[in-house]
């Protein structure tokens, strides 16, 4: 009887101590693995704050680079409006040269021509349009050119100082041309006897700030030069408007 109840206890206790082994076998298995899981958790947590890192900077960067774009563009900007004013003034001193060129060449030597009339007409704010006083006093001035043979017409614009300096120039060449026009095509003077030019706001008659200085500068001057040995030289006078 005591063999017989022996062997269960052992067998009993063979398998206690089976159990225990391989619980201690599996905890030592499974703690290396879960401290390669660990591991590879906090790097990729680690590569994770890495890449927010990399776009934050990324973004920082690319905000640098848009300002740094920005300046530059405004920089090429005013160069090249600069050298457009550059390259419309080497434009007029062109023009301005072929027309005396062109005027020499028609009408032969200059020094015989003498001032013989002249007239002023004004015009409103920039504007480059004749009123009934301007077409009036061009008139009178093409009646009394008529009694020359030989003649021509300079016609000079002119603006006040409001606004950029190009654009003055500009405004008084259109001044200057508008008189050409009429001279030309409403009085049929021949067009090789008239020369205009834009001269913007240099030469003020008046140089006042007030709103009578600035009209009395919104001008073209149109003066006649005869080479007649026998020419009156008498100068209608400058109307002026206040």
């Amino acid at each position: 009887m005591i063999r017989n109840t022996a062997m269960p206890l052992l067998l009993a206790l063979a398998l206690v101590g089976g159990g225990c082994a391989t619980k201690k076998y599996v905890a030592q298995t499974e703690q290396p693995i879960q401290q390669k899981v660990d591991q590879e958790a906090t790097t990729q947590q680690q590569q994770g704050a890495t890449l927010d890192q990399t776009r934050k900077d990324l973004e920082r960067d690319e905000t640098e680079l848009s300002a740094t774009s920005e300046k530059a563009n405004g920089a090429d900007s005013r160069a090249t409006d600069a050298l457009n004013k550059v390259a419309a003034v080497d434009q007029k001193t062109d023009r301005n040269t072929q027309q005396i060129a062109d005027l020499r060449s028609s009408l032969g030597n200059l020094d015989d021509y003498k001032q013989a009339q002249q007239a002023t007409v004004l015009f409103k704010f920039n504007s480059d349009k004749l009123n009934d006083d301007a077409r009036q006093q061009l008139d009178q001035l093409v009646s009394q050119a008529g009694s020359f043979k030989r003649f021509y017409i300079a016609i000079e614009g002119f603006t006040d100082k409001t606004g950029s300096a190009v654009y003055n120039e500009e405004l008084s060449r259109r001044r200057a041309e508008a008189v050409m026009d009429y001279l030309v095509g409403e009085k049929n003077l021949p067009v090789y006897r008239v020369q205009f030019v834009g001269l913007g706001e240099t030469h003020p008659v008046d140089d006042g700030r007030g709103r009578e200085a600035r009209a009395k500068n919104r001008r073209v001057e149109v003066t006649v030069y005869s080479a007649d040995s026998g020419m009156a030289g008498s100068q209608a006078p400058s109307s002026q408007r206040q």
